[in-house]
């Protein structure tokens, strides 16, 4: 009897250690990876909830841009870390397009990583230079087919989501167009300044700042709701072509193993971030909606994700 009653006492002690243990997460500074350099939407969003995302951990929460490689480097950089302190930003880019840009791709987005909390999505404008006479998307359908040549338009990079939303674009209206691929938006935007790029496929996020100042156009956004930051800006959906929709989300992702209970934490806190109102409204200042989502319902959206870009990004014929 008092054997048995050891095997019980032990048996709870170690339950008890190992709960207390997963709910100390996280015991060291926690790091987010982003996938593109600074300065970017991604880059933005993950500077905004950082800190409070620390307040709530009780740990420091770093912020990480490992660009390069269509974003699989940042992303490879997660996997490879082997522990329960590196996180990915997590959005389109890593996981809907850069996979399929490669013959053999580098990891599965949904069974290598699991996606733990989605912060929200950002839309995707189609941007010309004042110079440019189109106001409205008919209009620029009409310049494009009205130059007699091949028309280039730009995006921050090979496989951005902006170069896919592009190959849509020019497929879906049977354009004559080239994509011009960018280290980044910001180079590009010096060369539409210059005048030596007319047309571009960027996040709001990005042009949001040169479009208040009147240097550069939108035209429309590539979302299914109107941006709090841009409200006169149509939307693609409004103007009849819903083939064009997509949106760059973003979340908090990490390698396949994240513990359970490290995952239920993270979630948690991510939501008490997002509850409170400031931190909404410089999301939105940024361009960004916010959503409440399970990690299950995030999981579903990433997965959806994949699905819809797919074809698209294979039919880009752009590699990497």
């Amino acid at each position: 009897m008092m054997a048995r009653r050891l095997v019980l006492a032990l048996a709870m002690a170690l339950a008890t250690a190992g709960s207390a243990s997963a709910q100390q997460w996280p015991t060291r500074p926690v790091k987010i990876v982003v996938t593109f350099p600074p300065g970017g939407a991604s880059d933005a969003a993950a500077r905004v909830i950082s800190g409070p995302l620390a307040d709530k951990l009780g740990q420091t929460v770093v912020v990480d841009n490992k660009p390069g490689g269509g974003t699989t480097i940042g992303a490879n950089a997660v996997l490879q870390a082997k522990d329960d302190h590196t996180l990915m930003l997590s959005n389109s880019a890593p996981l809907s397009i850069a996979p399929y840009l490669f013959d053999k791709p580098p990891y599965d987005p949904l069974k290598d990583f699991v996606h733990v909390a989605y912060i929200g999505s950002v839309a995707n404008a189609f941007v010309v230079r004042p110079e440019v006479p189109a106001k409205t998307m008919p209009e620029l359908i009409q310049w494009i087919k009205g130059q007699g040549k091949v028309v280039p338009f730009g995006s921050g990079g090979q496989g951005s989501i902006g170069h896919i939303i592009g190959e849509m674009f020019k497929a879906e209206l049977g354009l004559s167009m080239e994509h011009i691929g960018y280290r980044g938006a910001a180079p590009m935007f010096q060369d539409m300044m210059a005048g030596q790029l007319d047309f571009a496929v960027v996040t709001l996020t990005e042009v949001l700042p040169l479009a208040k100042d009147g240097k550069l156009r939108m035209i429309a956004l590539t979302s299914t709701q109107k941006a709090a930051s841009a409200p006169d800006v149509p939307l693609v959906t409004e103007l009849g072509y819903p083939k064009l929709v997509a949106e760059n989300f973003v979340g908090l992702s990490a390698a396949q193993g994240f513990p359970p209970a490290a995952q239920a934490r993270l979630h948690k806190a991510m939501a008490e971030v997002l509850a409170d109102p400031r931190i909404v409204e410089r999301l939105g200042e940024l361009g960004f909606a916010t959503k409440p989502m399970t990690s299950e319902e995030f999981t579903a959206f990433v997965a959806a994700q994949v699905k819809t870009f797919q074809a698209p990004v294979k039919a880009s014929g752009a590699k990497l």
